[in-house]
């Protein structure tokens, strides 16, 4: 499966999306940008996207609430790390109030993965945060058997995007 991005004005984009209502598209509004969302396992009708593969994932993107981007540049080096951990999580997220979908989405085209939550509101985001499931999924890596720190598998700071559904106007 493959998910892709564009940027643009909220109307363009909200024509592109009904003119191909047979795609799973999903419009957002940011504090300054309007993004959408194509998940398909076939090409994307968008022009220029950030291209990105889905590694991992649950439920269905609604287009209804408020959405997390968690921006983690990772190393080349640190890659099948990563995304070993994301394998192999415990999968707690799913059973939080007001969870809607999750992504862990590998960059085809620069080294910033995106881990992609949607939730009913910020409000139930924000209780994620403060969950021990949050603290058990953030808590630091362990020691390796030789007693020694893991590798730093990142290669920048990771940084949050958020984005609300924006309601059509009646």
């Amino acid at each position: 499966m493959k998910l892709y991005m564009t940027t643009g004005t909220y109307d363009f984009m909200k024509k592109m999306r009904d003119k191909h209502p047979e795609e799973t598209m999903v419009l957002m509004q940011g504090e300054n940008t309007t993004l959408m969302l194509h998940e398909t396992e076939g090409k994307t009708i968008f022009q220029t996207p950030r291209r990105y593969e889905v590694v991992d994932g649950t439920g269905e993107f609604k287009e209804k609430g408020f959405f997390v981007f968690n921006n983690v540049p990772v190393s080349d080096e640190g890659r099948p790390v990563f995304e070993h951990r994301f394998k192999n999580r415990a999968g707690a997220i799913e059973n939080e109030p007001g969870y809607i979908a999750f992504r862990v989405l590998r960059p085809l085209d620069s080294d910033t993965y995106i881990v992609l939550t949607e939730w009913e509101s910020p409000a139930f985001y924000e209780k994620w945060k403060e969950s021990q499931a949050f603290a058990q999924a953030h808590s630091g890596q362990p020691e390796n058997k030789a007693g020694t720190q893991r590798p730093n598998i990142f290669s920048g700071v990771s940084y949050i995007s958020t984005y609300k559904a924006k309601p059509e106007e009646e």
